[in-house]
């Protein structure tokens, strides 16, 4: 699996849409004060720490079904000790009772944004991966370094295709404000 590593603390400008802030976060457990929203914040300094039994998981839930190409997630190894993930678990589904996994990361010591594609599936020209269609979306961490029980994860991306063609294949395209509003049933 090919995992892309950012150094810096701040997330790095990728090129790739951040689709998240569409989504309703929740996270298995959080000790007072460090939420699901520290995964959101943009500060590096923040981040949220579970409080519960094993596994932890991070689920994103988005109101219509959409394309999710990436994750991106940041965590430091160098600070968390064993409170950072060394095995995470991707699962994608239409609802919380039919998710199916889609794709395994195993970290070693990461310390910065690690990017990585959410499909193991390669597209027909067999150069990238496929974008995974979904409602909802679930990290889960399957280990941490050391044996640790709780987990810290100080940001994490869900990121979407960078060129999204069904416009092309419509010969209706919904491109105005006044007309997007009317594109989805509800």
């Amino acid at each position: 699996m090919f995992l892309d590593v950012w150094a810096g603390r701040l997330p790095p400008v990728l090129p790739w849409p951040d689709i998240g802030r569409i989504a309703k976060w929740s996270v298995s457990s959080y000790k007072f004060g460090f939420g699901a929203e520290c995964l959101r914040d943009g500060d590096p300094d923040t981040f949220w720490h579970s409080d519960g039994p094993q596994p932890h998981f991070i689920t994103i839930e988005f109101p219509q079904k959409v394309a999710i190409q990436k994750i991106s997630i940041y965590l430091s190894w160098p600070q968390d000790d064993s409170y950072t993930p060394s095995t995470l678990a991707i699962r994608a589904g239409t609802g919380p009772s039919d998710l199916q996994d889609v794709r395994m990361a195993t970290l070693d010591k990461p310390d910065g944004w690690i990017t990585f594609d959410v499909s193991s599936e390669l597209d027909e020209d067999a150069t990238s991966f496929k974008p995974v269609h979904a409602y909802v979306l679930q990290i889960i961490v399957v280990a941490n370094h050391m044996s640790g029980k709780d987990t810290h994860i100080r940001g994490l991306r869900v990121l979407g295709p960078i060129d999204d063609n069904a416009a092309e294949d419509d010969p209706f395209p919904f491109v105005t404000p006044a007309f997007k509003m009317y594109e989805y049933l509800r």
